[in-house]
């Protein structure tokens, strides 16, 4: 009786192991897609870049006189 129970308690670590890595592989499947998608333009159109996160690269931005606060904290420091 004690095998089967020590054989039992062993196939039920090992199907929780299973679900484990199917899990982790899910997550990571999901990862690298997510980044592909994300650089479609920068794989695949030739010459392709990132949009810029910065303030000053942004027209509307520049037109409505919103600056980057880094910027505006130095012109602030010379005055």
């Amino acid at each position: 009786m004690m095998k089967f129970r020590r054989l039992f308690n062993y196939l039920c670590s090992v199907k929780s192991e299973i679900s484990q890595m199917k899990t982790i592989l899910i997550a990571i499947t999901v990862l690298l897609v997510s980044v592909v998608l994300l650089g479609v333009k920068v794989l695949f159109v030739k010459g392709g870049r990132f949009p810029s996160g910065h303030v000053h690269d942004n027209p509307e931005l520049r037109r409505r006189g919103i600056s980057c606060a880094g910027s505006s904290d130095g012109d602030t420091m010379k005055k």
